[in-house]
């Protein structure tokens, strides 16, 4: 259970309604050091300034979806995790280029496992997920494919080829990769999807303009085959 990495930081920016539950109480319950802005102004120079290993952003507690601040906050942290919170009945926002989308209200076990599963796994308890010739380091978030190498990993793509190593020769859809890696059920834009897709098989093909190994069927969803089994 996690965190051992002495303490992970997190950026909490919320507003100061005295309405909403601050979330920092489950992170701190959690063991996490949490630093909170108020602005988004505030948000951007923390970030800048110190070092993070995750950054919530409560929306249900601001006035704004805070599209605008989360770019801004990408574009300094590159692929940092970013959660976003919305208000109940509020539309998801995927330009807002988080990791993951909560819509309130949610539990402090469901935040828990939200944040659990975007931060490095313990690096003493390796974890080796593979197929074919295909190996998933979840620990270090690296990808060692037999003839290309060993690649780092963002925290999103070593979720989608895990998904993917999970279910070998299975037909995986759009929806579920959306699920199981987004966390969202909305399928009206995969263009995230179609890049990430994209970055999958740079990592993974020997020609990724002719892929072999990640096979599109066309209107149903994606096949990881391999010709050769063998590790």
């Amino acid at each position: 259970m996690r965190p051992p990495k002495e303490l992970y930081s997190v950026l909490l920016v919320e507003g100061s309604r005295t309405s909403a539950r601050s979330l920092a109480h489950s992170l701190q319950k959690g063991g996490f050091r949490v630093a909170i802005s108020q602005t988004g102004r505030h948000a951007v120079s923390w970030a800048q300034t110190h070092a993070l290993d995750l950054i919530i952003f409560d929306a249900s507690t601001m006035r704004s979806s805070g599209a605008r601040t989360c770019r801004r906050l990408r574009g300094i942290v590159g692929d940092l995790p970013i959660i976003h919170c919305r208000a109940s009945g509020q539309p998801e926002e995927t330009s807002i280029l988080a990791d993951v989308y909560l819509e309130q209200p949610f539990t402090d076990r469901k935040l828990m496992n939200r944040v659990r599963d975007l931060l490095p796994a313990d690096p003493m308890k390796e974890e080796i997920v593979h197929f074919g010739r295909i190996k998933l380091y979840r620990g270090k978030r690296s990808v060692d494919v037999r003839g290309k190498g060993e690649q780092r990993l963002t925290p999103k793509l070593a979720q989608l080829i895990e998904e993917f190593l999970r279910h070998p020769n299975e037909l995986i859809s759009r929806r579920q990769l959306m699920r199981n890696v987004w966390h969202t059920d909305y399928v009206g834009d995969t263009r995230t999807l179609d890049v990430h897709i994209r970055w999958v098989r740079e990592s993974i093909e020997k020609d990724p303009s002719n892929p072999e190994l990640l096979r599109t069927v066309r209107g149903r969803g994606f096949i990881l085959a391999a010709r050769d089994s063998t590790v």
